[in-house]
């Protein structure tokens, strides 16, 4: 909630879209933003489906796992830029990834965050 003085303004939370191969890691990951307030409006297992669905549905976060079975997640991300801004982005690996180095292979975009998970 933000507050100035006046009365309180509650700001929903971002729409949400979760990208990653594993359907398991999609479920636990609606889960989790769901019960925090975060509106999932859609999920994709690989690059293709992420981009065309970003387009769609325009979320103000993806959620984006690097290792894709068909375009890696820094290609998502560079792919995302060419129809400007976009949304924000975090980075998510199950493996040892440059992600986690802290550098960031999509230059201009507006990586919010990484983390690895099981």
């Amino acid at each position: 909630m933000r507050s100035g003085g006046r009365s309180a303004t509650i700001l929903p939370w971002p729409t949400v879209l979760i990208v990653d191969d594993h359907a398991g890691f999609r479920t636990f990951a609606r889960a989790l933003l769901e019960a925090e307030g975060f509106d999932v409006v859609g999920e994709a297992g690989d690059g293709a489906s992420a981009l065309a669905l970003t387009r769609t549905l325009a979320p103000e976060l993806v959620l984006l796992d690097v290792a894709l079975p068909d375009i890696d997640g820094f290609k998502v991300c560079e792919a995302l830029l060419e129809d400007g801004p976009g949304p924000a982005v975090v980075l998510t690996s199950s493996l040892g990834h440059p992600c986690e180095s802290g550098q960031s292979e999509c230059p201009g975009a507006r990586i919010k965050g990484r983390f690895r998970h099981p």
